[in-house]
């Protein structure tokens, strides 16, 4: 699919992009048609657990496609209509199973649940008795066992929504009290946490995703909540619009970003629901969508079959969550559900418009504060930090000082040495003749302003460091301030950039000129322009190769990064990082950005 989608802009267009990425899929399905195995690789759970997650989450794509009357999905639905009667039959050699308490299977029933609710007609009224039973009795499963006090929850609510809306039993006063719980998740301005803290993509492609599926069936039922339900989406999406940049590349920040075009499966689902925004209009909407599919589909994500792959820019292991098998990717489908709405809808009939979010959006439930310029060209985002301590690479992820939509960030394959923790975005420090390298892991305090971030934090036992940030444009300026007990390294990245090839094909040649002197370094490309220039207490630049495949969106990179080394007490270390999309190497440091490090 690489490369052929740039006229992605029909309701036809995404009926025939989704049927291809379902196609493949139909020759790596057992012969039950109950699961199916596109690669090799494991997670938490076991393999026949994988096999029938990538059976489920097919449909993500697939129902929609049969709410919208498409005949590509008409052919199709017979395997899985196969496959669901033999996995929900106890009696057949591929049954998917007794579960347990929180069960991987749990999160692959919801959208079971999904064809009930809304096309029964191919879920439910086609079965024999003894299939129906089976069926109820296989997702029934969700309610005798214990599972996460997070998005999870979600899950058995359109299972039992599904049980509900084709007259099968069900402990309605249970569905309230999970929908409440879910709702007690709520902060403010759009936003819900996951459990314990998180406020990131889950946000949207979890709790609002599904409780726009709930608005849509329950409004007879439930109508106060589902008003609240479209009330709080219509809050969050001009917000969440300030995370796409022109490209339609969604901010590269926290985990799970392997489902990757799952980042406008809000867009999708706040269509379907009928939330009226009036920013972004529904045009818009329909652009951050278009934009974001156009981005993902010409990237190299997926495998010579036509399948998926475990990664995020390319194919890439390395930032993978434990959680995350050969399947897992096919979540991203959910941006497909778009494809429930007919042709005569508003959504399709509106004429696609971009949105420009402001050049700088301070977002306090999130912890994010926005930026880009003027051009829409990148979107840069500065965090006080977001830590739960729950998942891989949890500093990479949310701990960064800054996130780029144009360089996305990298992950350390391990602490001992620079090139292999690939610290872009962030201050490092060790103890001198010590091996591991040390950084931002959660703050002591922070706050947020609209000009600037600032927070302390300790990356190790006797070092407190207070750090602010302020952007200027395509600029920002870090300031810290050291204290230590004990003789520091230190080593402060920029941006990764990409390196001079990328791609399989000659067109994909690019060329990145590096440079590096006492106080700065710098790596300019067509790929994009960083600098990191010192301006107190650094002894010297220079552009780390770091190690392949740390990188999330380029697989080989360098690094501008200033080096110290710092005595036990007080220091202050001061640089101006700047980012460009483009090959526009800057002349020096702006005046303007020297003023205002001298304030800091």
């Amino acid at each position: 699919m690489n490369g052929t989608n740039d006229s992605l802009r029909t309701r036809r267009d995404l009926v025939q992009a989704a049927t291809a990425i379902l196609q493949p899929l139909t020759s790596c399905m057992t012969p039950g048609k109950a699961r199916i195995y596109v690669g090799n690789g494991s997670a938490h759970y076991a393999e026949d657990v994988a096999g029938m997650e990538c059976w489920s989450r097919a449909l993500w794509a697939l129902v929609p496609m049969l709410m919208g009357k498409c005949p590509e999905a008409e052919a199709l639905w017979p395997l899985w209509q196969e496959g669901m009667i033999h996995g929900t039959d106890p009696g057949h050699e591929e049954y998917w199973g007794t579960i347990r308490d929180y069960d991987q299977r749990m999160v692959e029933m919801a959208v079971i649940g999904c064809g009930l609710c809304f096309v029964p007609e191919y879920f439910w009224n086609p079965l024999n008795e003894s299939q129906r039973q089976h069926l109820y009795d296989w997702l029934n499963q969700i309610n005798l066992y214990d599972m996460p006090k997070n998005n999870w929850r979600f899950f058995r609510i359109l299972v039992n929504i599904g049980f509900l809306k084709n007259g099968m039993p069900v402990d309605e006063d249970r569905m309230r009290e999970d929908m409440d719980l879910m709702e007690s998740h709520y902060t403010a301005d759009g936003w819900y946490f996951d459990y314990p803290t998180k406020r990131d993509y889950y946000t949207l492609w979890g709790f609002h995703f599904y409780s726009l599926l709930y608005a849509a069936v329950m409004d007879r039922e439930d109508p106060e909540r589902c008003v609240r339900i479209r009330e709080r989406a219509a809050l969050i999406a001009p917000r969440f619009a300030c995370w796409f940049d022109r490209e339609g590349r969604g901010l590269p920040y926290g985990r799970s970003l392997t489902y990757r075009f799952c980042q406008s499966s809000f867009w999708a689902a706040a269509a379907f629901a009928g939330v009226e925004c009036r920013t972004p209009d529904i045009g818009q909407m329909k652009h951050l969508l278009l934009n974001n599919l156009r981005f993902w589909l010409n990237r190299p994500i997926f495998d010579r079959g036509g399948a998926l792959t475990v990664g995020y820019g390319y194919p890439n292991l390395c930032a993978a969550e434990g959680y995350n098998a050969q399947g897992s990717p096919y979540w991203a489908l959910k941006t497909f559900w778009i494809l429930a709405l007919p042709e005569e809808h508003a959504f399709w009939q509106a004429e696609e418009k971009e949105y420009l979010p402001p050049e700088r959006f301070l977002d306090e439930q999130v912890r994010l504060l926005l930026t880009r310029d003027p051009e829409n060209r990148q979107v840069v985002a500065y965090t006080v930090g977001n830590h739960a301590w729950e998942h891989m690479h949890e500093d990479e992820k949310y701990e960064k000082f800054a996130y780029s939509s144009q360089f996305a960030f990298s992950v350390a394959k391990e602490e001992s040495a620079l090139n292999r923790g690939a610290y872009d975005s962030m201050l490092a420090v060790r103890a001198e003749g010590r091996d591991l390298w040390h950084v931002r892991s959660g703050c002591e305090k922070y706050r947020l302003a609209e000009d600037r971030i600032s927070f302390t934090w300790s990356p190790m036992n006797g070092v407190t460091i207070d750090t602010v940030i302020v952007p200027a444009g395509m600029w920002h300026v870090r300031r810290h301030v050291i204290r230590t007990d004990v003789t520091l390294e230190a080593a402060e990245g920029a941006f990764s950039v990409p390196r001079d090839w990328a791609g399989a094909r000659p067109c994909d040649r690019i060329r990145t000129t590096t440079n590096a002197g006492e106080g700065y370094a710098s790596a300019a490309g067509e790929r994009g322009t960083s600098v990191i220039y010192g301006l107190e207490g650094y002894a010297k630049g220079e552009v780390i190769v770091t190690e392949p495949n740390t990188n999330l969106m380029e697989p080989r990179c360098v690094l501008p990064t200033l080096h110290s080394r710092l005595e036990p007490g007080e220091h202050k270390l001061l640089c101006a990082v700047y980012a460009d999309a483009g090959n526009n190497l800057p002349d020096g440091i702006p005046e303007e950005v020297k003023k205002l490090a001298g304030t800091l």
